[in-house]
């Protein structure tokens, strides 16, 4: 008898090898992960080199093997996207994340395979109408995201909801707007990783490190808000929701606290035992039009649905991520 299988599509990126972390603890399934490597140099396949992956696929064979394999999944877990919101081809970004993903939806919607999948904060645009995960289709028509990744996401969330709304959808559905995760597994994503990571050289020197100075007015150099989340959170929110069948629709997945850049910083230099040293930059201005000042997700629907698990403060969380892997010699997950 098959003990069961879960493919993980992006598994060997930052959000989806945390996932796969999880899943394949102990004997109960096996985990497939579905993605690229990309240059050897980049060490993305040390993500889940510690884990018992059961099998590794190759995009482009992806359909081929789920037709192949289809009496033992259980689920899939769609991580995988183009997450850059500065990439510049719009036909590569909705050929992965939207068009891939309306396939993924069909295939499980024929095979009764359960769907998770990856949604975004950046569908909010630049957070005027609010962060209130509403699902009626007024609300999610009227958001306006600022970059081609952010509509990718908005189009496939309201695709989504309309094919649900027409019994047209796998026996469970979920898609999860990820606000700004940081933890370890992201050392691979250049300058779309946290900035956690991306000033711990500095901080781990003992040098000053460089925010943003902020060009509007209602906020100061360093105050731009942020709903940062420990990416263990938002795993716990995946294996909630694979163990429990029964709720579906889109959800934010973020703290429900928003904190600024600064309060960032000095809990990086906190958690390395240092005197913050912080100075002030230009933005570029190719991102100040796009530039969200504030981010919050309201987290009361996935509340209502059951869910029980809590966030972690971001000092917690930045001091976990710091002592436990940046300043160690192997810090991968």
């Amino acid at each position: 008898m098959s003990r069961g299988m879960i493919v993980v599509t992006g598994g060997a990126g930052f959000i989806g090898s945390n996932i796969v972390a999880r899943l394949a603890q102990g004997d109960r399934r096996d985990i497939v992960v579905c993605d690229r490597m990309e240059s050897a140099d980049q060490e993305k396949w040390k993500n889940i080199a510690r884990h018992d992956v059961a099998d590794f696929w190759q995009p482009e064979e992806l359909f081929e093997q789920l037709l192949r394999h289809q009496e033992q999944i259980t689920a899939v877990v769609h991580m995988g996207a183009i997450s850059s919101t500065t990439e510049p081809d719009a036909d590569l970004i909705m050929r992965t994340n939207f068009s891939l993903s309306r396939d993924l939806w069909d295939w499980c919607s024929h095979n009764a395979i359960r769907f998770i999948y990856a949604s975004s904060a950046a569908t909010y645009g630049d957070g005027d109408l609010g962060f209130d995960d509403d699902n009626s289709p007024e609300a999610l028509a009227a958001l306006r995201p600022l970059n081609a990744y952010g509509y990718s996401k908005y189009l496939f969330d309201r695709y989504a909801v309309r094919q649900a709304a027409r019994d047209h959808a796998p026996p469970q559905w979920a898609g999860l707007k990820f606000f700004n995760v940081y933890g370890p597994n992201e050392y691979h994503k250049g300058t779309m990783k946290s900035v956690v990571a991306q000033i711990w050289p500095k901080v781990a020197a003992g040098e000053t490190v460089n925010l943003f100075r902020s060009h509007h007015p209602d906020y100061a150099d360093g105050g731009q808000l942020r709903d940062f989340v420990f990416v263990d959170d938002v795993v716990d929110i995946v294996e909630w929701l694979l163990e429990t069948r029964d709720v579906c629709g889109v959800f934010n997945a973020g703290s429900g606290q928003a904190r600024s850049f600064a309060d960032l910083a000095r809990a990086t230099f906190a958690a390395a035992g240092m005197t913050p040293s912080i100075a002030y930059i230009d933005m570029p201005e190719v991102l100040r039009e796009r530039y969200q000042y504030f981010t919050e997700a309201r987290m009361e629907r996935l509340r209502a649905a059951g869910y029980p698990g809590q966030s972690t403060p971001l000092e917690e969380g930045v001091r976990r991520y710091v002592q436990s892997f940046l300043a160690t010699p192997d810090p991968w997950r």
